[in-house]
């Protein structure tokens, strides 16, 4: 769409993050502009869809969007600035990155980013995911990106399992913590990972 076409359009972002619990990994943050015109449908919280279904979806949003971008938080902030902090810095990269600058912005949860721009307004909306598909389309790019890159990583440890787990606490992930020790993909900071050795 060109952006002299969207001068009569009120350029809503939506932004969520994916990853403040896991143990390992960073935190991932969408933000997406969807396109009035070009409705998406079978949007939702991203944790209540299945794989398959956030692979269909995030091409969808990708191609019929009018903007989107991630931005993260790497695991040494989440340890410098705490998990908060970080959720909220990687929401501002992921504005501050978008192509088109929007007007207005919804924020998924109770905090929201400080920006380098002005918009008309910026809203925190409890349960956002699931209730405002442009925050839902937000939680679905950042969810799809996050899995793919802890999928990655199983490559590099693969005794950990972070392709199932993705990095949060699971039993296995903690055994796996307790025999072979924390990894520079380890949070520090966060208690299961301080009690064992580092690699």
């Amino acid at each position: 769409m060109e952006v002299n076409a969207m001068d009569d359009i009120e350029l809503i972002a939506g932004v969520d993050e994916v990853g403040r619990g896991p143990l390992a990994g960073p935190v991932i943050a969408a933000a997406v502009i969807l396109d009035p015109q070009k409705v998406i449908d079978g949007l939702a919280d991203s944790k209540l869809l299945t794989p398959k279904k956030r692979e269909v979806l995030i091409v969808q949003i990708q191609q019929n969007c009018i903007a989107w971008a991630v931005g993260r938080a790497e695991v040494f902030e989440i340890d410098e600035y705490n998990i908060l902090q970080a959720s909220l810095l990687a929401m501002q990269r992921a504005l501050e990155s978008l192509s088109v600058q929007p007007t207005r912005v919804l924020v998924d949860g109770t905090h929201h980013p400080r920006l380098s721009f002005s918009v008309t307004a910026m809203e925190t909306v409890i349960g956002g995911d699931n209730l405002v598909p442009v925050i839902s389309a937000a939680s679905i790019v950042a969810k799809v990106i996050r899995d793919h890159e802890m999928e990655a990583w199983d490559k590099i440890y693969p005794e950990y399992g972070f392709a199932q787990h993705k990095g949060y606490g699971t039993r296995q992930h903690l055994l796996a913590l307790k025999q072979y020790g924390a990894t520079i993909l380890h949070r520090h900071s966060f208690a299961p990972v301080r009690k064992v050795k580092q690699r």
